[in-house]
């Protein structure tokens, strides 16, 4: 395991005599220093305890570090880790300790300063290790073959975030070092410049991830499938390492804020390469070399690319007006080939052919100008088919209506103007679409009707056929004259303008009801005086029957009441008892 490795390095360089000393000043008897404080102190106080427990647990500490390094030269294979990741840990817990003794400062100063001392020279020797390291590692993952560097980089992303530890410890060391009132500004200036350093090298290494990057999927999408595999691979190793990186960078750059150190330029980095929104960001110089840097792009693609894309959108747009004239033109024609006598067709079918002649001719125009400005419209259409299955789910009950919709359009059952009894309403047709159909009832209101409703129900068109029958019905009273009454509405009928000889009208006897003797009077009428013709010949035989006395009857009951006179009877005396 490098990382437990590499930290119990710089124990072995640890000096005995700095170990004995730190012991000896720790564990002084307690009663000489109890002597000098009141005994309602001693009494409430556990500080001398604290100290003598804190004291003894950093020398047993350093005894196992001690001993773990010793016995770490003469371990192998799975001891040899096992011994690693105790140093490890032991390191950890002593670092935990002399945090806790200084903020308590219940160990004399000149001994944390020696324990401060020992792990400077810790931290310093496992920079050096670990940096060596990372240099092998590096080595071995540009020689790995593309299968096994994905492996070999589990190892390198261990190293890197070890390295971020140390960088951590050594800040922490300098922290410890001021609060012991020891001089550190040869020490700060000397980590500022090794941080300064780790940043840069990061920084360099992301922008070259980046660009990597972008050469790997140009050469993915121009590869022939059997070069794909590898160079995905390349792909998938080039993205850890960055993000690796990005990783290490944002650890180094909270140590350089805390540090004093400028990093607005490495946030500005962060932001570009992740996209994620933090609250560094809001610093004023990382938000202006943010849009600095935007702009210097924008420029510098604009003065590379911006005569050759604006002469392709020149292209496009010349190509989309020639579209949008044809689609007119194709429009118009295709209005008036609809429109020829000779061509029987709905005004539905007519203005769906006209509507959708135009658009076709127009969408294929855009397309065409797509193609030739370079944008490749074969996922495009590939979208369009996606979106429609997508929308067919999502709008069943409209497409219902389409298709319904289009089987009006396709079997005509009426059009626009017609006089209609369809979807439960009697009306005239006002307008019609693939969606609905609008009526017009005969009191002048608008009902919408969904084509679904109405291709599912019955359809009553009353103005389609060119002539209409009338049916009418009149009744006479049982004591008039059936012939005279039926030669006035003979006399009626004939004399009407709008009644057509062909053909010929119907006027019989129907039914002798309870009350009337019905007559049956059918004329032929064009269908655009059904009604004035009704209306006509209502009138005037209700005027004609009065003149000639000829009456109306209406419904009656005559109720006969027949007496029946009481018989005689003769009323039983019950005799009195």
């Amino acid at each position: 395991m490098l990382t437990t490795h590499a930290l119990a390095i710089p124990l072995e360089q640890t000096n005995s005599q700095t170990i004995e000393k730190t012991n000896e000043q720790s564990s002084e008897p307690l009663t000489e220093q109890e002597s000098e404080l009141p005994a309602d102190s001693l009494q409430q106080s556990k500080t001398p305890v604290q100290s003598t427990k804190l004291a003894l647990e950093i020398e047993a500490l350093k005894a196992e570090l001690i001993a773990l390094t010793e016995s770490l030269g003469q371990a192998k294979g799975d001891d040899f880790s096992a011994i690693q990741l105790q140093l490890f840990h032991k390191n950890l817990e002593l670092r935990r300790d002399i945090d806790e003794a200084i903020k308590s400062e219940t160990i004399p100063i000149d001994a944390l300063q020696e324990l401060v001392r020992s792990q400077v020279q810790y931290v310093e020797s496992a920079i050096n290790f670990l940096n060596t390291k990372t240099q092998d590692v590096s080595e071995n993952l540009s020689n790995a073959p593309a299968e096994q560097r994905l492996l070999v980089l589990n190892s390198f992303g261990e190293l890197q975030a070890l390295i971020d530890l140390i960088y951590q410890w050594s800040a922490e060391n300098i922290s410890w070092l001021n609060a012991l009132k020891v001089a550190t500004v040869n020490a700060q200036g000397n980590f500022n410049v090794k941080l300064q350093g780790r940043i840069r090298m990061l920084a360099a290494s992301i922008n070259y991830y980046h660009r990597q990057r972008q050469v790997l999927q140009q050469q993915i999408s121009a590869s022939p499938l059997s070069e794909k595999a590898n160079l995905e691979v390349s792909l998938l190793a080039v993205s850890q390492r960055l993000t690796i990186a990005l990783k290490s960078l944002k650890a180094m750059i909270k140590l350089a804020k805390n540090a004093g150190i400028e990093t607005s330029q490495y946030q500005q980095l962060m932001f570009e390469s992740t996209g994620e929104l933090t609250y560094e960001i809001l610093d004023f110089k990382v938000l202006g070399g943010i849009f600095a840097n935007l702009g210097e792009k924008f420029v510098n693609w604009l003065m590379n690319n911006g005569v050759q894309y604006l002469f392709k959108l020149l292209i496009f747009a010349f190509i989309v007006f020639i579209a949008s004239k044809l689609a007119k033109l194709t429009a118009v024609a295709v209005n008036r080939a609809t429109s020829a006598k000779q061509v029987n067709m709905s005004r539905l079918m007519k203005d769906f052919f006209v509507n959708m002649s135009g658009k076709v001719v127009l969408i294929i125009g855009i397309m065409i100008g797509l193609s030739q400005i370079g944008i490749d419209i074969t996922p495009v259409l590939a979208g369009f088919g996606i979106a429609s299955i997508i929308i067919g789910f999502a709008l069943q009950d409209t497409l219902s209506n389409l298709a319904s919709g289009m089987m009006l359009l396709i079997y005509k059952p009426f059009d626009e103007g017609d006089f209609v009894y369809a979807g439960g309403v009697n009306g005239k047709v006002s307008h019609m679409s693939l969606v609905n159909t609008t009526i017009r009832t005969f009191d002048n209101q608008i009902i919408i009707i969904p084509n679904s409703k109405i291709w599912g129900d019955v359809i009553k068109n009353v103005t389609q056929e060119r002539i209409r029958r009338v049916d009418m019905v009149f009744g006479i009273g049982y004591k008039d004259d059936l012939l005279k009454a039926e030669q006035i509405l003979t006399e009626i009928v004939a004399s009407h303008a709008n009644v057509l000889k062909s053909p010929e009208t119907i006027i019989k006897v129907n039914t002798l009801n309870t009350s009337s003797v019905d007559f049956i009077v059918r004329p032929w009428v064009k269908t655009d005086f059904y009604w004035d013709v009704y209306w006509d010949i209502t009138k005037e035989v209700k005027l004609r029957f009065d003149r000639e006395g000829i009456s109306i009857p209406f419904p009656q009951q005559d109720v006969h009441l027949h007496m029946v006179e009481p018989e005689s009877s003769t009323i039983a005396q019950v005799p009195k008892t």
